[in-house]
């Protein structure tokens, strides 16, 4: 299973660039916090998950070569978790991981030699703590159908989003160990085509039957009763559980909901934002307007048209069936089930 990057003997961190995707498998190597901050704002790196991984990397990275005294090593650890912090503002992970990784700074006392070291195994343990939770939600997640099914899914929740092994991906994977999956329907997801370019090549290395599909087509293959249920990730669910997923999302919801089809949520609990009521306070990312106006390149629309790019959308959560976490399935209502889980109680 291909991972999105990996963290070398001499604490360099390597990312697969994710913008290069199926054409070629080229590497971003990166030794400071402003060039993970770089890799994360220019999507070299994406999916929540993995975006908060890279972060607490970064975090160390943006410390390691400190050889002052604790005072200077606490102001240098907030102008970078700063620098990090201001990458992308909607997927909350990213601000999860910071804010652990300096809790975890300021709740150690140990001198700055041993701080940098205690800081580089919180970030791993991050990293690896994110790949069980995967394993666990695509278990639970597989759990809940008893047949071969045919999925449709938007965006790449998969390896590639994640530590490795994937969220929404994670429980088709699941699904295919146990020969449960007859056909992936996969949305190819403009304006990046996050479906095309990356969900359908880990689905194709994997050898997991799919068929890339435009985002327009998806009502028709409901209505034509080829699609047994929806599984996406997300990247930040409010304390309602409404779910701020990439754009496109929120018109799936509506749709399987006419169609009686299942809609899962599958996401970490580090994805949850029990501070936000709602998702109408979740900050929405505007990205730039080449994304809409150019393709592989080539410009698509007339010099002059100006364009709107929000790269993610709101569901309600109403419109969510379950949402599978690492602790469990959480059913509506929301605010109350979600608590439970981030509480720890079933």
């Amino acid at each position: 299973m291909m991972m999105p990057f990996k963290l070398t003997d001499n604490d360099t961190l390597v990312f697969l660039d994710q913008r290069r995707l199926p054409w070629e498998e080229k590497y971003v190597t990166c030794g400071t916090a402003e060039e993970v901050a770089q890799a994360i704002r220019e999507m070299v790196v994406r999916g929540a998950p993995a975006i908060g991984i890279a972060a607490a990397l970064g975090l160390y990275l943006g410390v390691k070569d400190y050889r002052g005294d604790e005072e200077g090593f606490f102001s240098l650890l907030e102008e970078k978790k700063g620098l990090l912090a201001a990458t992308r503002p909607t997927a909350v992970n990213l601000f999860w991981a910071l804010n652990r990784m300096e809790i975890v700074a300021r709740g150690s006392a140990l001198p700055v030699e041993k701080l940098k070291r205690r800081l580089r195994a919180e970030a791993i343990r991050i990293w690896e703590e994110d790949v069980e939770a995967n394993r666990r939600m695509g278990l639970l997640g597989a759990s809940l159908f008893s047949k071969p099914c045919r999925v449709l899914t938007h965006c790449n929740a998969g390896a590639l989003a994640t530590g490795g092994y994937g969220t929404a991906l994670g429980v088709i994977r699941a699904l295919h160990e146990r020969g449960l999956v007859e056909l992936v329907l996969v949305d190819e997801t403009r304006p990046l085509l996050q479906g095309a370019r990356l969900t359908a090549w880990e689905l194709n290395r994997e050898g997991i039957p799919h068929r890339l599909i435009t985002d327009n087509m998806a009502g028709h293959f409901m209505a034509k009763s080829m699609v047994d249920a929806v599984i996406v990730g997300a990247d930040r669910i409010a304390a309602n559980g409404d779910v701020a997923n990439k754009i496109g999302t929120f018109p799936l919801a509506v749709l399987a909901h006419r169609h009686g089809i299942p809609f899962y949520v599958a996401a970490p609990l580090s994805t949850l934002d029990l501070s936000l009521p709602s998702g109408g306070e979740i900050p929405i990312e505007e990205r730039g307007e080449e994304e809409v106006t150019t393709l592989a390149g080539k410009r698509i629309c007339p010099e002059g048209t100006s364009v709107y790019n929000p790269a993610f959308d709101v569901t309600p959560g109403e419109l969510v069936t379950a949402i599978i976490t690492e602790r469990g399935v959480a059913r509506f209502p929301y605010s109350a089930s979600l608590k439970n889980l981030a509480e720890g109680r079933s």
